[in-house]
């Protein structure tokens, strides 16, 4: 199993020197993570989200992060195909050169976006984006190991032509596809890429998602791959806080989910804009009493119960408190079937502090504990 960050880039700061902010931090988190054993950091690519996300040009991030790092993984989760807004020679060359740069870390995923905010901004509709996207993934990793492209598609029109460089990794890096509902989960197996799941509704949640993706691998048709690598990887986000206080850790956790749900539904479901400074340390109350948290995000319910703090720490749906929560918690996605935890703790209101100590204990802790668990089992 791999550990790794993933990255929005999000903010409740959104003015200039917020982002100065927010991506200096994301730089030193990720500086941090390299030297405690983490095994790749991702990033999104969103357009026009203010304070939802920020990392909106995540191929600069990314190759400032290669003349920083010597080792860790450099993802791309992922780089949205809207023609108009990354043209698929674009995305060839950028792809292939960091590959070169960094010695062969890239981990290329890609996806359409998740908002009609960030289509519009390029002239699309979004439930009109699919067949586009479709096209753009297939032609891609073409560019990556032939001579010459010639395409005469229905979106996409290429003349003749070669395009450079070639990525460092033959004959490309690994392929992910952003799997926000079934139909992609199929999509992603069906083609034989890796799967990037959404992992709020907990583990439970994830292991349906494992089972769809397997079933759509082992079934899958030569002809429906996209690209020139296979690649059986299925890996889920999981928000965490991991800290030696584990009730501050639940608290700061909860607030930042509070705030990275709100934020999300602002703009993807026309919901109200976050406003940390109004909520105090309030929760939301549910019609049965409990304190929760409840949103939705794509195929996903989300609710988290913090009225008890012994229910707190056994909270199926969060990786917040002590090492040894977080070791329960990614024990179980684990079970479900998990290839690779995306762990993110950026989200709004976690503090920097908080982040590093989150990534302190899992690179010092939770990573060298499954290491040892993998040891164990081979031996």
């Amino acid at each position: 199993m791999k550990f790794s960050l993933i990255y929005e880039a999000q903010t409740t700061d959104a003015s200039r020197e917020g982002d100065h902010r927010v991506f200096k931090e994301t730089v030193e988190q990720a500086l941090l993570a390299e030297q405690v054993g983490f095994d790749t950091i991702w990033c999104v690519e969103h357009t026009s989200l203010t304070n939802y996300a920020h990392m909106s040009a995540p191929e600069t991030f990314l190759a400032y992060l290669a003349g920083r790092t010597t080792r860790i993984g450099l993802g791309h989760g992922v780089v949205c195909l809207p023609p108009a807004m990354n043209h698929p020679i674009k995305v060839a060359e950028r792809v292939a050169l960091l590959d070169i740069l960094s010695g062969g870390r890239v981990h290329f995923g890609v996806g359409k976006g998740g908002s009609q905010q960030e289509a519009g901004a390029f002239g699309y509709d979004l439930d009109e984006l699919q067949p586009m996207i479709d096209e753009s993934m297939y032609l891609v990793p073409k560019m990556f190991v032939q001579d010459e492209i010639e395409h005469d598609g229905k979106y996409i029109k290429i003349p003749k032509r070669p395009i450079h460089p070639k990525p460092f990794q033959d004959p490309h890096p690994p392929m992910y596809l952003a799997c926000t509902n079934t139909d992609a989960l199929l999509r992603a197996g069906q083609r034989g890429m890796g799967a990037l799941v959404l992992g709020f509704g907990g583990p439970d949640e994830v292991a349906k998602k494992n089972a769809v993706y397997r079933e759509a691998w082992a079934n899958r048709k030569p002809e429906d791959q996209v690209g020139f690598r296979p690649t059986q990887h299925l890996a889920a986000l999981c928000p965490t806080v991991v800290m030696a206080d584990g009730q501050a850790a639940r608290k700061i956790g909860i607030r930042g989910q509070r705030y990275f749900m709100e934020s999300l539904a602002y703009w993807y479901t026309g919901g109200e804009r976050p406003d940390p400074a109004k909520w105090g340390d309030d929760l939301v109350q549910a019609d049965t009493g409990e304190m929760v948290i409840r949103s939705r995000f794509a195929s996903e319910e989300v609710v988290v119960n913090f009225a008890d703090p012994a229910l707190a720490m056994m909270n199926p749906n969060h990786a917040y408190g002590t090492v040894d929560d977080c070791i329960g918690y990614v024990g179980r996605l684990q079970e479900a079937g998990v290839d690779e935890v995306l762990f993110l703790c950026q989200m709004g209101t976690v503090p920097h502090d908080a982040q590093m100590e989150t990534i302190r204990n899992i690179g010092e802790h939770v990573i060298p504990f499954f290491n040892r668990e993998k040891a164990r089992a081979c031996a």
